[in-house]
């Protein structure tokens, strides 16, 4: 069962990963997602899996560890607004920039390249 849990959460990390090397940032703001995913289920792992454990001391028995959960429980709030926040940052670069690439110029044209069509004066409510 451990082999399958860490090869699951390696699989998890190299596809999170291989997405945050793209050229663009969709797949940078998936693959952001993504790693917070293989965290959460590394850190929810690491509090052991325990079946019919009470979360509480009392009396006999196994006790299943809360702090892991709730760690988790953050996590997953924190990479929700963290995700919200970035998909901000990136819809505004691709405003700014004219383009949804990280470095913020389509490949292959000049950095300065917009690659939209220039807008004519009439419409832009200026003299022409």
């Amino acid at each position: 069962m451990e082999f399958l849990l860490a090869t699951g959460i390696g699989f998890v990390t190299a596809c999170a990963i291989y997405l945050m090397l793209r050229g663009r940032t969709f797949p940078v703001v998936l693959g952001l997602s993504l790693f917070g995913y293989a965290v959460n289920v590394f850190i929810f792992a690491m509090g052991r899996l325990w079946s019919n454990a009470q979360p509480i001391l009392v009396g006999e028995g196994p006790v299943a560890d809360p702090l892991p959960q709730a760690l988790v429980l953050t996590a997953i709030v924190i990479g929700f607004a963290t995700t919200g926040f970035v998909i901000e940052l990136a819809l505004r670069s691709r405003h700014e920039s004219g383009s949804d690439h990280v470095d913020g110029h389509e490949p292959g044209h000049a950095p300065g390249y917009r690659g939209t069509a220039p807008v004519p004066a009439a419409k832009r409510g200026g003299q022409s």
